[in-house]
């Protein structure tokens, strides 16, 4: 990783894909850049200093380090830039786990402390039977039966303003509600699936040159998407103010991951877990993210996971 020197002049840095590339070189005029994302990723706002006279507060961070173009879209562009017309909006729409009905995995018996953030998805029969439950048959919170990903807990996602100003009762601005999202996940590892049972996967939209499988979901499909109608506060409702929509997701890992150790052998680690059987295994992990971006307001967030199966 560097990074170019912002102290002095202004540098712009691209890096062209493949397809722009091949259209650059013909030089017949093919090459022509149609569409484009802003964002700032490097820059920390913390930086803005109101002690200072008002031409110079953004000094700091106009001298931010800005890093090289990339070319694995996985790692850049993370924080893109909105412009929203409107000039009388006092909040703007979250995206959060909903960690109060769907809780994170804190099984110290698996290696995590509490207040662990992460889910566990499990990817076969052995390691479905072993961490999936406990030696009672409750359900353990925070991980996924990602066999066959129709059964067991899944993850849930709300969205909407994020303050206690404002009464989940007064209903959100529609032009505030996230309507579509797009959601992310290596399509080595696993694919997307309904928290709803027996709903059957869906196709993702493309999987790109990284292997990044990208599926949308809108309020047209409820097996995926609701509209948020609690007006309660508490009651597993993790957004204060008023809600926009909720998505509800499950995992179903990939066959490679089931079925053999190279994805582990190459891109993961081992570990020791103790499980139903209150005997240690020794496990395979691979620890990973889903990304979901809100496609409306341009909000992300991502989730961590461990794919897991014992050795």
């Amino acid at each position: 990783m560097s990074f170019l020197d912002n102290s002095g002049d202004v540098i712009l840095d691209a890096v062209l894909t493949d397809l722009g590339r091949m259209r650059l070189a013909k030089g017949d005029g093919s090459f022509r850049p149609t569409k484009f994302a802003l964002s700032d990723d490097e820059i920390n706002y913390e930086d803005y200093d109101l002690t200072q006279p008002s031409a110079t507060r953004d000094t700091q961070i106009l001298m931010t380090p800005i890093l090289e173009a990339a070319t694995n879209n996985s790692v850049s562009m993370l924080y893109k830039l909105l412009s929203i017309n409107r000039q009388d909006l006092l909040y703007l729409p979250v995206v959060k786990v909903n960690d109060s009905e769907q809780p994170y995995c804190t099984n110290v018996g698996y290696g995590f402390a509490p207040g662990s953030i992460v889910y566990v998805v499990t990817v076969d029969s052995g390691s479905t039977i072993e961490f999936v439950e406990t030696s009672g048959g409750a359900s353990v919170e925070g991980v996924l039966a990602g066999k066959t990903g129709t059964n067991g807990k899944w993850i849930r996602l709300d969205q909407g303003i994020d303050s206690t100003e404002i009464s989940p009762e007064i209903p959100i601005d529609g032009t505030l509600v996230e309507t579509q999202y797009q959601v992310q996940l290596d399509a080595r590892f696993g694919s997307i699936m309904s928290a709803k049972s027996n709903v059957a996967a869906p196709v993702p939209s493309y999987v790109d040159d990284d292997y990044i499988a990208n599926y949308f979901f809108t309020v047209a499909d409820t097996n995926y998407v609701e509209v948020n109608t609690n007006i309660e506060s508490g009651s597993n409702e993790v957004i204060s103010g008023p809600r926009g929509t909720k998505l509800m997701l499950r995992v179903k890992a990939s066959l490679d991951l089931a079925t053999n150790d190279y994805l582990f052998t190459t891109l993961g680690t081992t570990d020791s877990w103790t499980g139903k059987s209150g005997v240690a295994s020794n496990v395979y992990v691979i620890d990973t993210f889903i990304r979901v971006i809100g496609v409306t307001t341009g909000y992300s967030i991502d989730i961590p996971i461990k794919f897991v199966r014992i050795q």
